[in-house]
């Protein structure tokens, strides 16, 4: 018997031929439009783009976190030093002294250093001001193996100025 094609109707209502032999081919769908999927390749570049892009991402949230981190404790040793200060400023004109101690807040250590002194410039005698000091807050704290310290400074007169 030779090999004769006969068209058959699809519960769908679209057209399909069948061989005589029983291999089905040309199946259409979508009224006549042939159906398209992704491939396999196509698929596996898609993840790979994502999976990309998610590391990216995740690394810049790390990045933030960290850099969130150093910023809350920076600020932690700022409101440290400048209490420091006005403890120092509190009674009036500070007398020369070195004062220092530890604090610690949100288990973090930090170290503070204060200290007052006259200020000694050679512009200043040319000009015959006195009474000037200096006051230094250092503080210095330790995060995992690395150290870091703020220096904030401030200058103090007595009422007997020019």
């Amino acid at each position: 018997m030779a090999a004769r094609d006969t068209m058959l109707t699809s519960k769908a209502g679209t057209l399909m031929s069948e061989r005589a032999t029983g291999s089905k081919a040309g199946w259409t769908t979508n009224g006549g439009k042939r159906s398209r999927a992704f491939t396999f390749v196509e698929v596996i570049v898609a993840l790979a783009i994502a999976s990309i892009s998610l590391l990216t991402l995740l690394k810049l949230h790390l990045l933030s976190i960290k850099a969130v981190d150093r910023a809350q404790i920076t600020t932690q040793a700022v409101l440290l030093a400048n209490e420091k200060i006005a403890e120092t400023l509190a009674a009036g004109y500070p007398d020369q002294a070195s004062k220092s101690g530890t604090v610690e807040k949100n288990g973090l250590t930090l170290n503070w250093r204060a200290e007052v002194a006259d200020l000694q410039l050679p512009q200043l005698d040319d000009l015959r001001i006195t009474g000037l000091r200096r006051v230094v807050v250092d503080v210095n704290w330790r995060r995992g193996t690395t150290g870091r310290q703020l220096q904030m400074s401030t200058y103090v007169a007595d009422g007997k100025l020019p």
